[in-house]
């Protein structure tokens, strides 16, 4: 069992029905503990109802929450949002608990213990906790995934956030609105497709191993030095998107620790993402019927 944790912002999602809990780096912790991993959320909520919550909910996971960190000062996050034909708008409170992730020697121990990482854009919008992830990401073993999970939120991402980001990573993710935006961030050449794209930034950054693009309902993209991989994308009704792409990624993790071909780990996020998007908020249920279908079918690719 692989070790996996999930760096950055815990949070509320504000939704007309209701209040869930999300936050890119726990949806993708408690979407890779789902999968059979050892996953961790390294956050930070307010010591107010909201956060204690936040504690309750996540109890019902198998995701390990015990060294999430308690701010009395800072409120638990919380984020607006507002739907328009499934697709999310967001309003993003500051600052708020994740704000001030703190280093501490228990998250240190666990860095170095990782056999992956996840960490975004959004959760370094702050210096404190841009401080704090970015060591974590610099303590991990040097055969640790490290994922970049670009997270354009404006205005909560700089050039200098994206370029470091990079420079520490092994994989990127993105969706595919936000590849021009990278490339002119960083200063690089509009590319004329999605391959060409991903391709200049790994040339740009050596330690860059996998570049993967979303593309909503069109599939996704897997870009490495040897070659890539394009999936069509699974139909389904969307209900909402939010926490498809986490799940996606979690479900990429998953199968690149375990060697499999950009096929199927293709496959994985696709199935993954588009089960999330297809139900209501970012942590549906998923029950052990649900799990063995998508697992065959993601196995079936293996044999394509």
């Amino acid at each position: 069992m692989y070790q996996i944790l999930g760096i950055g912002e815990l949070l509320w999602d504000m939704l007309p029905e209701g209040p869930q809990l999300g936050g890119a780096p726990a949806n993708y912790g408690v979407m890779a503990s789902r999968l059979g991993d050892r996953a961790a959320i390294l956050s930070r909520v307010g010591d107010d109802q909201l956060g204690t919550r936040a504690l309750d909910v996540l109890k019902h996971y198998p995701v390990d929450c015990r060294h999430l960190q308690i701010d009395e000062h800072q409120p638990t996050g919380r984020v607006t949002v507002t739907l328009e034909d499934g697709q999310p708008s967001y309003v993003i409170h500051q600052p708020v608990a994740w704000d001030f992730l703190a280093i501490s020697e228990d998250w240190l121990r666990l860095a170095g213990t990782a056999d992956a990482v996840c960490f975004g854009s959004l959760g370094q919008r702050s210096e404190p906790s841009r401080r704090t992830i970015q060591a974590l990401v610099r303590a991990t073993r040097p055969e640790c995934v490290r994922i970049f999970d670009v997270n354009l939120r404006a205005p909560f991402y700089t050039a200098e956030i994206v370029r470091e980001s990079l420079k520490l990573a092994s994989v990127m993710k993105m969706n595919d609105l936000e590849v021009p935006l990278v490339l002119e961030l960083l200063g690089l050449e509009a590319a004329s497709t999605l391959p060409d794209g991903a391709r200049r930034l790994l040339t740009e950054f050596p330690e860059l191993k996998l570049v993967a693009i979303t593309r909503g309902g069109a599939g996704s993209l897997l870009v490495n030095r040897e070659g890539w991989h394009k999936h069509p994308g699974i139909a389904i009704k969307v209900a909402d998107t939010i926490g498809a792409g986490d799940a996606f990624t979690a479900a990429i993790t998953h199968y690149l620790l375990r060697g499999a071909s950009l096929a199927v780990i293709n496959e994985a996020g696709n199935r993954w993402g588009s089960y999330i998007a297809s139900h209501s908020g970012a942590m549906p249920e998923i029950g052990p019927e649900t799990l063995q279908r998508i697992q065959a079918a993601i196995e079936s690719a293996s044999q394509a």
